[in-house]
């Protein structure tokens, strides 16, 4: 358990896997999806998931060349643990909202 947590832990780190879950993205596609995560901790947290082996980075060919961003087969292992961290997170969400919105009543 404690690997896997470790996985997604840190700022940032499950937004950029959440959107990697939906296929290989490049660094443009990354920062257009979460556009309050600047440059350089882009650059950071995407070096990061490459050295826990989580994404891959691949140099596509052509004219102009771009890098693009893929889960590995780990970073493919987190999926489910990501879809319940977000069910979860929304239905504490609701219930949170539920609760406050009875006891200002």
């Amino acid at each position: 358990m404690e690997v896997a947590l470790a996985a997604v832990s840190g700022r940032w780190a499950t937004l950029l896997l959440r959107e990697l879950m939906h296929g290989p993205r490049s660094f443009g596609q990354l920062r257009a999806a979460l556009p309050a995560l600047s440059a350089k901790v882009l650059s950071e947290r995407l070096a990061r998931l490459t050295s826990d082996d989580l994404v891959e980075c691949r140099r596509q060919k052509g004219f102009p060349s771009h890098t693009v961003y893929r889960l590995t087969a780990a970073g493919q292992m987190l999926k489910p643990l990501l879809i319940e961290l977000y069910r979860t997170g929304d239905a504490l969400l609701r219930e949170t909202s539920a609760h406050h919105g009875r006891s200002g009543a």
